[in-house]
């Protein structure tokens, strides 16, 4: 059994990382009926985010890429500072990074424009590299700047072993951002805290009200009991991670799979977790 400790901040509380940090195999961290399950990917993370008790521990404090978990970021911060309703333009720009970076895209077209709302439904749904180009240049204002926000508001939330260098996780050539698992379960329980996001992230399916757009959602987990959310995401350097989370028996569990190599087996072993923890 691995100790670990609760630090009681503004917000909610944050779990203590001095004790957790070391890496090594699977732990059980909490006082369950039977052992946790065999988990893949190289770094996997449940948490009880209710009791703020850690449930199972891979790797958690392991600093790795998370490709598209990224947007994440991306969308509380234009929650946070953008109006919903405000009008953002599609330029030539967004569209070619997305395409030129071998991103996933919203297939949005240069010259439309759309509510901040919408963006935010092909940003979080398709996981559009296009829309993260947009919002991130107009609410940086410019790229570098919207950067520079996302790792201060990284910064004040307490991911000390996250750094951000693009608003949507694809790789650069001056190198990959990186973060833990455990820092993107705190940053999902955050976000989740705002409706709009969690609104979003709970939506298969989205068209925009003028018909212009239609998004499906990346996530396979939404049809599972209680199911919120929240992303996916895959690079080659960051394999394939997942976001997942679900409200089950009044606590909010959040889990954080990285490093994945068999895209499907993450919906497995999300789904497997979800339902061990609820078992307990």
């Amino acid at each position: 059994m691995v100790a670990f400790a609760l630090v009681t901040g503004v917000a909610s509380p944050v779990l203590a990382s001095a004790a957790l940090a070391a890496p090594g195999p699977a732990r059980h961290l909490s006082t369950l009926a039977y052992a946790p399950p065999q988990v893949h990917g190289r770094a996997v993370y449940l948490w009880d985010a209710t009791t703020g008790k850690e449930l199972l521990d891979k790797q958690a404090g392991k600093r790795m890429p998370v490709a598209s978990l990224t947007k994440m970021m991306t969308a509380y911060i234009v929650l946070r500072e953008a109006n919903l309703d405000d009008e953002v333009t599609i330029k030539r720009e967004d569209v070619e990074y997305a395409e030129d970076n071998d991103g996933t895209t919203a297939d949005l077209e240069p010259g439309d424009t759309l509510p901040v709302h919408e963006l935010l439904y092909a940003l979080l749904l398709p996981s559009g590299a296009d829309a993260a180009h947009a919002l991130a240049r107009v609410y940086g204002p410019g790229v570098p700047g919207f950067v520079g926000k996302m790792n201060a508001t990284a910064r004040q939330l307490g991911l000390n072993d996250t750094l951000y260098v693009n608003a949507d996780g694809l790789p650069t050539s001056h190198g990959d951002g990186y973060s833990t698992a455990r820092d993107q379960a705190r940053l999902a329980e955050i976000a989740l805290r705002n409706p709009v996001f969690k609104k979003i992230t709970s939506t298969s399916h989205h068209s925009t009200e003028d018909g212009r757009y239609d998004w499906y959602n990346t996530n396979h987990m939404l049809g599972l009991p209680g199911a919120i959310g929240v992303k996916t995401g895959s690079t080659n350097a960051a394999g394939f991670c997942l976001a997942f989370a679900a409200d089950r028996g009044g606590h909010r569990l959040i889990g954080i799979i990285l490093g994945e190599n068999v895209a499907n087996r993450r919906w497995d072993t999300a789904e497997t977790l979800l339902d061990w923890a609820s078992d307990r």
